[in-house]
């Protein structure tokens, strides 16, 4: 059973550090708001992961992940939620070209929080990872429920310790992100990536 668990667990871990819409929503919000604001993006996507435990523990994910039609009103709300913050982000480059934003630039609007929540819960490649692979990595001493129930905390768990890090290695940059002229590269660079994310998720298949 400890065998199976490590190895569930070091699969989890590969696929929590591959970059994906959750790394460009918290690189996005560490850069323009700081470490504290960047720490509860990523708590919102632990949330988000708890959230789609929840849903395949009670069979609502798996619903989802055979719905065409559920599938791709996820998808697409998704996908436009994405693109959304793409947009912003780009739209933030442009208002920091002036002397007064530069020194003064605002923060995003809205909660990172909920950013993070929303991000994460409007991804509904999660819910297909969750009853695809989980039911076959939950190790055999547990009941499924139990054995899948642990690998979602285990999940959310690796999460915050990889993108926490992660925001906290950015942190120690703050210096140098903060620069005008690379701020605003940043912006344009995670806007196109957030855009490009949302038009990946749109044109996913279950």
């Amino acid at each position: 059973m400890l065998v199976q668990l490590l190895a569930a667990t070091g699969v989890l871990a590969v696929l929590t550090m591959v970059p994906g819409p959750d790394m460009a929503v918290v690189t996005k919000r560490a850069i323009a708001s700081g470490w504290q604001d960047g720490l509860r993006t990523v708590g919102g996507i632990a949330a988000g992961l708890l959230v789609w435990g929840v849903l395949t523990v009670v069979g609502l994910a798996a619903v989802l992940a055979a719905s065409a039609t559920a599938y791709t009103i996820v998808k697409l709300a998704g996908a436009v939620y994405l693109g959304f913050l793409g947009i912003q982000a780009l739209l933030h480059s442009r208002r920091s070209h002036s002397a007064a934003s530069e020194v003064n630039a605002p923060s995003p609007s809205g909660n990172p929080w909920r950013t993070g929540l929303v991000s994460n819960v409007f991804n509904p490649k999660i819910a297909v990872f969750y009853t695809g692979l989980l039911p076959m990595l939950a190790p055999s001493g547990f009941s499924p429920h139990g054995g899948m129930t642990l690998l979602v905390l285990i999940h959310a768990a690796l999460t915050l310790v990889w993108l926490g890090g992660y925001v906290l290695v950015l942190a120690k940059a703050r210096a140098f992100f903060e620069k005008p002229a690379v701020r605003r590269t940043m912006d344009r660079i995670t806007g196109v990536v957030l855009i490009g994310f949302g038009v990946k998720v749109a044109t996913s298949h279950p």
